[in-house]
């Protein structure tokens, strides 16, 4: 990473409140600030264009201006780029540390995305993304950075993200992972309640073996582990709370169809009102 945070800005509520949130990300990270307006159309002759990308300049400078005036440590610059938005916000997601977006949630996604962008980004993306609600829609913090944590992959990505946030922050790291009884268990109480302890045991020592090391790196952060039974993406959305930031996981892999965004990441951007970290891995 090469400590830049590109925002994706357009003028709309929800893209001014993730240039606030990526102004006091990069004052913790120390690192640069970039906001990102891109403009579909190359054709000055349609009608009103050169007017629209004109107001689209002028509000990008606006915005790059108040973040300079507000941020003394923090190089802060604008680009304004003609193209699709889903393409540059994917290009861009190559040369940054991460990228903050802003987002409405239940699968909506106004301004900057709209509609199958969102799901192509999320997907496509090589770096950390950040969703950020409007102001008036982000409920008051609980003071922690939660995490919800995949066992059965390999995700030292996610983990590194989750800790070091909470560290940056000097708050604690809740890291919530859900399991279930083998199908068909139910059918028979006692045997499910035998599986269900065999089950919740062994989680609990996968948990411990993949948290030690990350514990060990990051001894300042105050962890507290949370093994839910349940559907995994409606407990975490459920367990999440209101925390500073919420940190998913979102595996590298492509499907038929194009990039996949998982249940558990999908659940979360539709659904959860705190800041958003989907963080690709594997």
């Amino acid at each position: 990473m090469n400590g830049l945070i590109t925002v994706g800005y357009d003028g709309s509520p929800e893209s001014i409140a993730a240039a606030q949130w990526a102004a006091r990300e990069a004052e913790l990270r120390g690192m640069r600030l970039r906001l990102l307006l891109a403009w579909p159309w190359t054709a000055d002759h349609v009608l009103g264009t050169p007017d629209a990308v004109a107001e689209s300049r002028t509000r990008l400078s606006r915005q790059e201006a108040e973040l300079r005036a507000q941020l003394s440590t923090v190089e802060v610059t604008a680009v304004h780029r003609s193209g699709l938005a889903r393409d540059a916000l994917v290009s861009a997601g190559e040369h940054s540390s991460m990228l903050a977006l802003g987002s409405r949630g239940l699968g909506v996604f106004h301004g900057f995305l709209v509609g199958s962008v969102s799901r192509h980004v999320l997907g496509r993306a090589h770096c950390p993304i950040v969703l950020v609600r409007a102001a008036k829609d982000t409920p008051r913090s609980a003071g922690e950075v939660v995490l919800g944590l995949d066992l059965d992959h390999r995700c030292d990505a996610v983990l590194h993200f989750a800790f070091e946030s909470a560290a940056l922050r000097s708050v604690p790291l809740r890291v919530v992972h859900a399991w279930q009884p083998p199908m068909g268990s139910d059918l028979a109480p006692a045997v499910t309640a035998s599986l269900g302890r065999v089950v919740a045991t062994e989680a609990m020592q996968r948990f411990t073996d993949t948290l030690g090391p990350w514990r060990e790196k990051y001894p300042d952060v105050e962890v507290v582990a949370s093994l839910l039974r349940g559907s995994t993406a409606a407990t975490l959305v459920e367990a999440a709370g209101r925390p500073d930031l919420l940190v998913v996981g979102r595996r590298n892999r492509t499907a038929v169809l194009g990039a996949h965004l998982g249940p558990v990441a999908q659940a979360a951007v539709h659904h959860v009102h705190s800041p958003l970290a989907v963080v690709p891995y594997g």
